[in-house]
């Protein structure tokens, strides 16, 4: 079919080519900045701003939202099992950012099929999660597959996402077929 290479031109060269800089801590804003987590702390231990001091993910101390930021800063830094630890200690399993990362760190770690499963039920538990979307077309392109891919980028403009950091991590991904290790 010769639709389907002509779409993805297109729709290649009307992305826009913001840079993918780093941003703050939220889920569509792009790296997360190095802290206390992954600069002084050891063994998928997470930095207690109460205790002022590196505690075990299980801590009391510490909220799911700080958990979920260090599993983001440990993943994005290479360290996938200090994640999956934390990941692990964490709640609701079934949270559709905890399932983003389990999918995240697994495909990173070499384990496509099961990785590809957490996103999709990330997906399913919330069709407008673009960062899962965006990992999912990024193991698309990983497996050579660009028009999975770019159905993924179609989606995360369709909910809203044109300018995000999903968008053009996944629109740079699908046009270079280089995905990212940050």
């Amino acid at each position: 079919m010769y639709f389907k290479p002509i779409l993805l031109a297109i729709s290649i060269a009307l992305t826009p080519q913001a840079s993918l800089a780093a941003g703050g801590g939220g889920d569509t804003t792009g790296v997360p900045e190095p802290t206390e987590t992954t600069k002084k702390c050891k063994k998928s231990k997470v930095w207690s701003e109460k205790k002022k001091r590196c505690v075990k993910p299980g801590n009391a101390s510490l909220s799911e939202d700080t958990l979920y930021e260090a599993v983001r800063e440990y993943a994005y830094a290479g360290q996938y099992d200090n994640a999956q630890t934390i990941l692990r200690v964490m709640q609701d399993q079934s949270d559709d950012r905890v399932l983003t990362y389990w999918g995240f760190t697994h495909r990173k770690l070499g384990n496509a099929d099961l990785a590809m499963t957490f996103y999709e039920r990330a997906i399913s538990l919330n069709p407008d999660n673009l960062l899962s979307r965006s990992y999912m077309g990024q193991a698309h392109v990983e497996a050579g597959d660009t028009y999975l891919a770019w159905v993924q980028l179609q989606e995360i403009r369709t909910r809203g996402g044109m300018g995000s950091w999903p968008e053009q991590s996944l629109a740079k991904a699908i046009q270079s077929g280089k995905t990212y290790n940050y």
